[in-house]
């Protein structure tokens, strides 16, 4: 029991995109009574509504182990009805309407057993690929028997409450909110983000707090509609506009700060046009940076964006961090005028 509060602490592991961790850890260390910190895995004492407020990690789990050998050992009768009870306790504050399995072997005769006792025990239906109530078993990490993960909400944490309109090739929600947290947040940076796409950096930065000046230009007049449609849903009030991003006519030296996810050549763009683009891309950016501003790169075109940074003498460029995300590995990169 934690004093502080009069509530029982329980442990908690958060999910992240391969590569986050470091930022979710940081991210965590803030939160106000978690404790025993062993990278993503923790306890807490507080309302977990308070982790489902947490920004850089896909999702949030409440954590259980079992001294069961196998999982059929949770079919036993008081194992099973303290697996219900825990299960409970996630769903009275989740909301959570059906629930599936997520484990190795989940086709398998124990955890079809095992989902039917669930759904009787729960009163909840089981769907096996779209449930909402995520239950993963595995092993237990630094003991004998297994552990459940039951996932807080009904949807990831990363499928913002914002994104009422999705694009292809949309960028994950974590990950642009990592790339403003290493890029640097200053309320006095005038921000620009080209190739906005559904807004996603515009919004995530905007939560952080206030800036100068945030905005930000498609020429596909889809993307920009999507971009308002989600800026309005996220209650905010930012500017986006239809424009070439390499044809803004905007004076120079105007932004302290440009976010861009580049066209990665699959879902948007091609390899042959981003060969193009990149370099007029670079050239444009540095006619419209500040003296010590800032410009954030996500892409995927890895070895092109490489081998062009090599190939300039007008930036300094740092590798900020690699994820996997989707089946891709993307780069962000931190670039400043020399």
């Amino acid at each position: 029991m934690d004093h502080r509060t009069r509530q029982p602490a329980h442990e908690y592991e958060l999910e992240v995109l391969p590569g986050l961790e470091h930022v979710a850890e940081t991210e965590l260390a803030a939160v106000p009574l978690a404790r025993d910190l062993r990278g993503l895995r923790f306890w807490y004492p507080g309302d977990p509504e308070r982790l489902t407020r947490l920004r850089s990690a896909v999702a949030a789990y409440r954590v259980r182990a079992w001294d069961v050998p196998r999982p059929r050992g949770l079919l036993g009768h008081q194992q099973l009805g303290e697996l219900t009870d825990f299960l409970r306790g996630v769903i009275a504050q989740g909301g959570h309407t059906s629930f599936r399995l997520g484990a190795a072997g989940k086709e398998s005769g124990v955890m079809q057993r095992l989902a039917e006792e669930l759904q009787a025990g729960l009163n909840l239906p089981h769907h096996p690929t779209e449930g909402e109530l995520l239950i993963r078993l595995r092993p237990q990490q630094d003991g004998p028997g297994w552990e459940v993960l039951a996932r807080l909400t009904p949807r990831p944490l990363s499928a913002r409450a914002w994104r009422v309109c999705n694009r292809e090739g949309g960028l994950n929600a974590t990950l642009a909110y990592a790339t403003h947290k290493l890029a640097g947040q200053r309320d006095v940076d005038r921000i620009f983000n080209p190739m906005c796409g559904s807004g996603t950096l515009m919004i995530e930065r905007d939560l952080l707090g206030p800036s100068d000046a945030l905005v930000g230009v498609d020429l596909d007049q889809g993307a920009v509609d999507c971009a308002r449609a989600n800026i309005q849903a996220a209650g905010r009030t930012l500017e986006v506009a239809r424009i070439d991003a390499l044809h803004t006519g905007l004076p120079a030296r105007s932004f302290d700060l440009i976010v861009a996810d580049l066209p990665w050549g699959d879902a948007i763009g091609t390899h042959g046009g981003n060969a193009a683009l990149y370099p007029a891309f670079l050239q444009e950016m540095h006619r419209l940076i500040s003296r010590q501003g800032r410009l954030a790169v996500i892409t995927h075109e890895i070895r092109l964006f490489e081998g062009l940074l090599r190939d300039q003498t007008a930036w300094a460029a740092r590798e900020l961090l690699q994820v996997y995300s989707g089946g891709h590995h993307p780069k962000v990169y931190l670039l400043n005028r020399r």
